[in-house]
């Protein structure tokens, strides 16, 4: 089965008001907490959600757009990479109580911002982890979605918070971050018709399936009655493994792999995200 649009744009408003809703009942210490996010403590997480938040605006509702400097690399990682540290740096002369309302009040413009689009069009960026030179405006707006939804994981996992009250949200961010796959088996040679199943268990369960086509992989809906590799994993650890958050020797002993393990590996290596 093709695989749906994936419509994202009423659910910014709920998860970015339970993220409000949590910063505001954390203490000092939380908010110095180490989280999955490399160096960056649970506040570094919350100025990086207020950055992305005032990015899309000014780039995408107002067309402010700075002119890029990317270093001598010349590489987006590069470019995402500076803005990101930049950002937080800057931030940390901010206090817990001005980043939750700077992120309260910037979130609500985003909902209303995003809420206002139509799924039709093309997206202002292409979403390069998923390989597309162009990508559709929902695509777009799905990315940003998993942004505001994985950040806020991570400091709900900071805090031991638990994970967000409604499991929906979950599946479109996997909806969103399978789309990954195809990219990442873009090398991987595979006869016709050879395929691995990909099945995520939990409160937000889901099968895919990627098959090799004539001249590219492709994903679909749902899961075959066989397959050469099936790879299993429950939804907390697949929102990890697609968001750089678990190391792959780790990922490798939370997921099970039946049939041919290297026609696995490269779902265990997939990103969707710039890194």
């Amino acid at each position: 089965m093709p695989l749906p649009v994936t419509d994202t744009r009423h659910a910014f408003r709920p998860l970015s008001a339970e993220i409000v809703g949590l910063l505001g009942s954390l203490s000092d210490d939380d908010w110095n907490r180490p989280t999955v996010a490399g160096s960056w403590r649970v506040r570094d997480v919350v100025a990086h959600l207020l950055d992305t938040a005032l990015r899309r605006l000014s780039f995408h509702r107002d067309r402010s757009i700075p002119p890029a400097d990317t270093g001598a690399s010349g590489s987006l990682v590069d470019l995402i990479n500076d803005l990101n540290r930049s950002w937080v740096q800057a931030a940390r002369r901010l206090s817990p109580r001005a980043l939750t309302d700077l992120y309260a009040h910037a979130s609500v413009q985003l909902a209303d911002f995003v809420e206002s689009l139509s799924l039709d069009g093309d997206a202002l960026f292409p979403v390069s982890w998923a390989g597309e030179a162009q990508s559709a405006l929902w695509f777009d707006i799905g990315r940003e979605f998993t942004e505001v939804w994985h950040h806020g994981a991570q400091i709900r996992e900071a805090v031991g918070a638990g994970p967000f009250s409604d499991p929906r949200w979950l599946r479109a961010v996997l909806e969103i971050a399978v789309r990954a796959l195809p990219d990442a088996y873009r090398d991987v040679p595979g006869h016709p018709g050879a395929s691995v199943a990909i099945v995520i268990t939990g409160r937000a369960p889901g099968a895919w399936t990627l098959t090799r086509g004539s001249g590219a992989w492709e994903l679909d809906e749902g899961r075959p009655a066989t397959s050469a590799a099936t790879v299993t994993m429950t939804d907390e650890t697949a929102w990890r493994l697609f968001f750089n958050a678990v190391p792959l020797q780790d990922a490798q002993s939370l997921v099970r792999v039946d049939g041919d393990a290297a026609l696995a590996l490269p779902l265990l290596k997939a990103r969707s995200v710039i890194v």
